[in-house]
C-alpha cells in the first residue's frame, strides 16, 4: 500500500511539474494576450506548439486584429501559417483595408498572399494609385515606344500609366507586364491609324483617350486610372525618321536594279543579233566572191563561142581602168571588178 501511494505521489508530482512548466513556458504569451483583450486559452497555446505553429506569432496577430476591431479566428491564422503564408502581412493588410473602407476579408487576403502577391502593397495601391512607365526602364535601351504614322514618319513615345489595384481580381489577374504590353500596343495602333505625324504631335491627348477607352485593364489585377503621354518626338536622322521615304527609296532602288537587269538582257540580245548579222554579211560576201569567180569562166566561154571579140574585151578593160582612175581621184580606194578579173 505504501508503494502504491509513493507511485501515485510521484505521478502527481510529475504531472504538477509538467503543468507548472507549461504554465511558465506560455505565461508570457498568455498574459500578453489576456492584458490586450485578445484572450487565448493555455490549451490553444499548447495545441499551437504541438502543431509547430509559433504561439507568439499567432497571439501578436490576434492582438493586432482585436485592437483594430476585427474578428479573426486563431484557427484561420494557424491554417494560413501552415499553408506557408505570411500571417502578419495579411493582418496588417486587413487593418489597412478596414481603415480605408475597403471590403477585404481574411480569406480573400490569405488567397492573395498565397498566390504570391504582396497583399499589403495591393491595399496601398488601392488607396494610393501608382504610376507605371510604358515602356518600363528595363525594356530596351532607348526607353521609348517606336510607332509609325500613315505618312511613314517614325515617332518615339513614352507614356505613364496610373493604375489602382483591383482587390477582387488580384487572384488570377494579369500583372503589370500585361498592362505595359497592352498600353504599348494601343499607343502604337493609335499612332499607326493617324494620317500624319503632325496630328499626333498636335493632339497627343487623343491617343491617350483612344487607348484608355479600349478597356486594356480587362482580366488584370489593376484598374487603369489614366494614361498620359509623357514624351513624344520624331525619330532622329540616324534612326531613319521617315520610314515611308526609306521604303520608297528601297523600292526605287530595287526597280532600278530590275530595269538594269532587263536592259542588260536586251543589250546581250542586241550583241547576239549583231554577231548574227555579221555572220550573215560574211556569208553574203562569200557568195559575192563565188559569183565573181564565175566571171572569167563566162568570158572564156564567150571567146570560144565567138560571142565576145578582142576589141570588146579591150573596150571593157578601158572602161574599168577609167572607172578606177575616177575613184582614185575622188578618194575611193575600192578597185573595179574588171581588174580583179
Amino acid at each position: 500500500m505504501e508503494n502504491l501511494v509513493k507511485v501515485v505521489v510521484v505521478v502527481v508530482g510529475i504531472i504538477v511539474l509538467v503543468i507548472v512548466g507549461i504554465f511558465f513556458h506560455f505565461i508570457g504569451v498568455w498574459v500578453r494576450a489576456l492584458m490586450s483583450g485578445a484572450r487565448v486559452s493555455l490549451l490553444s497555446l499548447v495545441g499551437m506548439k504541438l502543431r509547430r505553429v509559433p504561439p507568439a506569432l499567432i497571439v501578436d496577430a490576434r492582438i493586432r486584429t482585436v485592437k483594430a476591431g476585427l474578428n479573426v479566428a486563431t484557427d484561420d491564422m494557424e491554417a494560413h501559417y501552415l499553408a506557408g503564408g505570411d500571417v502578419i502581412n495579411v493582418v496588417n493588410a486587413l487593418i489597412a483595408a478596414d481603415k480605408a473602407n475597403i471590403d477585404l476579408t481574411f480569406q480573400k487576403a490569405a488567397a492573395i498572399d498565397l498566390a504570391g502577391r504582396d497583399v499589403m502593397e495591393a491595399v496601398r495601391t488601392s488607396v494610393q494609385p501608382k504610376v507605371i512607365n510604358c515602356p518600363s526602364h528595363d525594356q530596351g535601351t532607348s526607353g521609348y515606344l517606336d510607332a509609325v504614322a500613315k505618312d511613314g514618319i517614325r515617332l518615339l513615345v513614352k507614356a505613364r500609366v496610373t493604375v489602382r489595384a483591383n482587390i477582387d481580381r488580384l487572384v488570377g489577374g494579369a500583372q503589370e507586364d500585361t498592362i505595359i504590353a497592352r498600353v504599348g500596343q494601343g499607343i502604337v495602333s493609335a499612332i499607326g491609324s493617324s494620317l500624319t505625324y503632325k496630328d499626333v504631335l498636335e493632339n497627343p491627348d487623343q491617343i491617350s483617350r483612344k487607348v484608355l477607352s479600349s478597356g486594356l485593364d480587362a482580366q488584370t489585377g489593376f484598374e487603369i486610372v489614366s494614361i498620359d503621354i509623357a514624351d513624344i518626338s520624331v525619330a532622329g536622322a540616324a534612326d531613319v525618321a521617315n520610314v515611308g521615304a526609306m521604303l520608297e527609296t528601297e523600292r526605287a532602288e530595287a526597280d532600278k536594279k530590275m530595269r538594269q537587269a532587263e536592259a542588260e538582257g536586251r543589250r546581250a540580245m542586241a550583241v547576239a543579233q549583231e554577231q548574227e548579222m555579221k555572220a550573215r554579211v560574211q556569208e553574203m560576201n562569200a557568195k559575192v566572191v563565188e559569183a565573181r569567180a564565175e566571171v572569167p569562166r563566162a568570158m572564156a566561154q564567150a571567146f570560144r563561142e565567138g560571142n565576145l571579140g578582142v576589141m570588146d574585151f579591150y573596150r571593157m578593160q578601158n572602161i574599168e581602168a577609167d572607172t578606177s582612175m575616177r575613184k582614185a581621184i575622188s578618194g575611193d580606194e575600192t578597185t573595179g571588178h574588171g581588174s580583179d578579173a
